[in-house]
């Protein structure tokens, strides 16, 4: 789940009382789900504030991952906000290579060095930029049904995530916003099956893919990513 660097202002812009509130809502209504709060943050928002404010976030140790929206190709701009994540062993991701291109997918992962895209699927126009995600080991997180209704991709059928998986990099299935798109995350999984995109045994290997875990090293925790 995303807490957007903004949010705190419901909050009289107490950060503190923003975490508090979400640890109360985790620990009410899912006390048995492992859950890995994430930092979000527009683009669009002045730099200087977005350092200032991450600060505070960061402060409260409570958040595993950051990621960008907004504006892809302003994503390489962003190295000082990525780079202080990453001291604090943050997993970085951003969105990009949904409407950009698949250069522009290289240059992110490599000026914000992260560890995960946001959709990405723009890399499948390149089998360079394909071959180089792989063996960097970079993962796309992908939304078909957002796709589809944004009009990036036509169809199911045709979406570029079976290319990306067959070219060895490792993809997850996503809902994007619910409320928006309306599909639960084993909706976009049957229809993907229903399309013929993916069978059942390739679909339980990206199942078990996403729900992998992974050792933070500087936090000295486990969580899934």
């Amino acid at each position: 789940m995303s807490v957007s660097i903004g949010e705190e202002v419901f909050y009289d812009g107490a950060i503190e009382e923003l975490v508090q509130a979400v640890k109360r809502i985790h620990k009410i209504y899912a006390p048995d789900v492992i859950f890995i709060p994430e930092i979000a943050f527009s683009s669009y928002t002045p730099i200087d504030e977005i350092n200032e404010k991450l600060d505070r976030f960061l402060d409260q140790h409570y958040f595993k991952s950051i990621d960008m929206f907004g504006d892809e190709f302003k994503v390489p701009t962003f190295k000082k906000v990525f780079r202080k994540a990453k001291e604090k062993g943050l997993i970085l991701k951003a969105h990009v290579g949904e409407f950009g291109t698949a250069e522009l997918v290289r240059k992110a992962v490599e000026e914000l060095e992260l560890d995960q895209v946001q959709h990405g699927i723009a890399a499948a126009d390149s089998k360079s930029v394909m071959s180089w995600l792989c063996a960097n080991k970079i993962q796309l997180n992908i939304c078909p049904t957002s796709n589809i209704l944004l009009s990036r991709v036509e169809n199911y059928r045709v979406h570029p995530i079976r290319k990306l998986y067959d070219n060895g990099i490792k993809v997850t299935i996503n809902t994007d916003d619910m409320i928006i798109f309306d599909q639960s995350v084993s909706q976009e999984f049957f229809n993907l099956y229903n399309a013929g995109v993916f069978n059942s045994t390739e679909l339980n290997e990206i199942r078990e893919n996403s729900i992998s875990v992974g050792f933070n090293t500087q936090s000295n925790s486990y969580f899934p990513f």
